[in-house]
């Protein structure tokens, strides 16, 4: 399944400004910004001194045995202080840090906050809608040199500009706690003032919402006013640690909410943060035309209503390229086959690929089940041949059907979608002489020119190379994967793997001769190795349950698997071709 970060992060990028947060004590957490609840506690200790009684060490049950009521944050404010101007006093010292506090860098932004601010400054988020009292955002904001607009009461909102016009809205809806006007009884949460009604009502029927850090217990008109919105253009992402209260879940079903699991608030932040800014800036030299393309993938893929057009996206631009390689330029009887002519016949093919190779990658990385068609319809219409013309020129055609078997395998290595990996080797080519096969055994690169013969030394500058169309290709790709693949340490591993399970797969399907198509991991033994090492434990370890096994890769139950792996013709053709390298 897609990470819901990765599908927010494609969102918020494909919809600059159109998402506005909500966020909640949660997010503060991390400052020592203490939560309601917390509060609560500390205040019913306070309570306790006062009686001249020990509370501890359950502050919860000493306050229900003392006034045979449950403790409740509204209730307990309600009752120790009457007036706004009180409980600004009282709250004050546990939102704002002492001396000892700032030396310790508490009450201060946290990541989270920072994170948030970043995405503001560069445009992704517009509105932010608060529940929390403390001014931290505020103090990220102007970190970022981002001058919010902070609205916290009507009188700030007669006077402010349309939400279309304002770079960035701080919406505190409970009101800040440097002003007399804050609401944290239970009366002063159960209605907003009209103003502040009409405000949310526009922004949770017109803008997405990502909610963090708040538990939608204790606040009755802000859940009201999520209630009300009955058409919410865009969706709603809701992040939870641990369980979400009852309150909280009758309102991720309103908004058919997209719930995300998070560590903390920080993590979460940060993790959106950096996606999205990956994704906007993936990769900056394609062209426009490769741009709109890839842009449109990244909006189709997380969202199950938009596979129609993510078919349609990829079934196009297949047939650009089909239409593309048609033409003169790509002829199957001619020009008469030399180096140079070869060579440029490869670039040309990977021009006319060069959009599709942009979107594989990233297709792969984020496949689920319900992509697996488009991408294999793709595949087999690009591993097509001619019945007719010069044989090196007609095995050649099936060269963009290798390109894309490379480029979203590595997506899908690195992901570890093993099993949509099986799926896609199984994928029905054809050979020059009509003979459908799985695209494991025709599309590897060295059996690309098996039958004229001249193998792939023909590339300008690979002609000493032992696996010439191997090296081409991993150094071809890697402009392409940059963005998911940033280490080049990773990148090798991940293209030894693929090329590896390539070369088990095409072993299984022609056995018992056991064709093992050679790779670069022939050149590094030690990790060929490793890499071996590493699916037989997992074959050994989860048997059937197996990634390895469930993909039908080299076998479909884990006895026949480990048989493949131990076969002693596999061991030979596998490790003398490392060792004679």
């Amino acid at each position: 399944m897609i990470d819901p970060i990765h599908s927010l992060a494609f969102s918020v990028q494909a919809n600059r400004g159109v998402y506005a947060l909500l966020l909640g004590s949660g997010v503060s957490r991390a400052a020592g910004i203490p939560t309601g609840w917390e509060i609560t506690l500390d205040l019913i200790r306070k309570l306790a001194e006062c009686y001249n009684e020990v509370c501890e060490p359950d502050p919860k049950q000493w306050y229900l045995d003392k006034f045979k009521k449950a403790a409740d944050y509204s209730d307990l404010l309600d009752t120790l202080v009457k007036t706004p101007a009180e409980r600004q006093q009282l709250l004050h010292p546990y939102f704002e840090p002492d001396d000892q506090e700032l030396e310790e860098g508490a009450k201060q932004p946290t990541a989270a906050h920072h994170a948030i601010a970043q995405l503001v400054k560069q445009g992704f988020v517009k509105v932010i809608i608060t529940t929390n009292f403390d001014r931290l955002i505020e103090k990220a904001l102007d970190d970022a040199g981002v001058g919010p607009t902070i609205l916290s009461s009507p009188d700030h909102l007669k006077g402010a500009q349309p939400l279309i016009h304002i770079p960035c809205c701080v919406f505190k809806v409970h009101g800040d706690y440097r002003d007399t006007r804050i609401r944290n009884t239970t009366d002063e949460l159960k209605e907003y003032p009209q103003e502040f009604e009409e405000l949310l009502d526009r922004i949770f029927n017109e803008f997405g919402l990502i909610v963090c850090g708040w538990s939608a217990d204790w606040d009755d008109a802000l859940r009201e006013s999520i209630l009300r919105a009955s058409s919410p253009q865009f969706s709603t992402y809701w992040a939870i640690h641990g369980q979400a209260s009852h309150q909280a879940q009758k309102l991720i079903n309103h908004r058919s909410a997209q719930k995300i699991l998070i560590k903390d608030a920080d993590t979460f932040f940060q993790d959106v943060q950096k996606t999205v800014l990956s994704l906007e800036e993936y990769p900056a030299a394609l062209s426009h035309s490769t741009e709109t393309a890839v842009a449109s993938l990244k909006r189709y893929l997380p969202e199950p209503q938009h596979q129609i057009q993510l078919k349609d996206l990829i079934h196009n631009e297949v047939n650009r390229i089909v239409e593309a390689t048609s033409g003169q330029a790509f002829a199957v009887q001619g020009p008469t086959w030399t180096n140079e002519s070869a060579t440029a016949r490869v670039r040309g093919y990977e021009a006319v690929c060069s959009t599709l190779l942009a979107m594989a990658p990233i297709g792969g990385f984020y496949a689920e089940e319900y992509h697996f068609a488009a991408w294999q319809s793709a595949l087999e219409r690009l591993s097509v041949v001619s019945s007719s013309g010069e044989q090196s020129w007609l095995e050649l055609q099936r060269y963009p059907g290798t390109l894309l078997l490379y480029a979203i395998g590595l997506g899908l290595v690195a992901s570890d979608q093993i099993e949509f990996l099986g799926h896609l080797f199984m994928t029905e080519g054809r050979q020059t002489n009509g003979e459908v096969l799985p695209v494991v055994q025709l599309l590897p690169p060295s059996c690309l020119f098996k039958a004229g013969g001249k193998g792939a030394q023909f590339l300008k500058g690979m002609e000493n190379y032992s696996t010439p169309l191997n090296d081409w290709l991993y150094r071809e790709l890697r402009q392409y994967t940059k963005h998911l693949i940033p280490n080049d340490e990773r990148y090798r591993l991940i293209f030894n793997t693929l090329e590896i399970l390539m070369a088990l797969g095409c072993a299984h399907k022609t056995k018992p001769h056991y064709v093992v198509p050679p790779g670069v991991f022939i050149h590094q033994y030690e990790q060929t190795l490793r890499i071996i090492d590493e699916i037989k434990n997992s074959i050994s370890a989860l048997k059937d349950d197996s990634p390895f096994v469930k993909s039908g890769i080299f076998g479909e139950i884990h006895e026949v698997c480990i048989s493949l792996l131990d076969n002693n013709d596999i061991k030979s053709r596998f490790f003398l071709m490392a060792l004679s390298s």
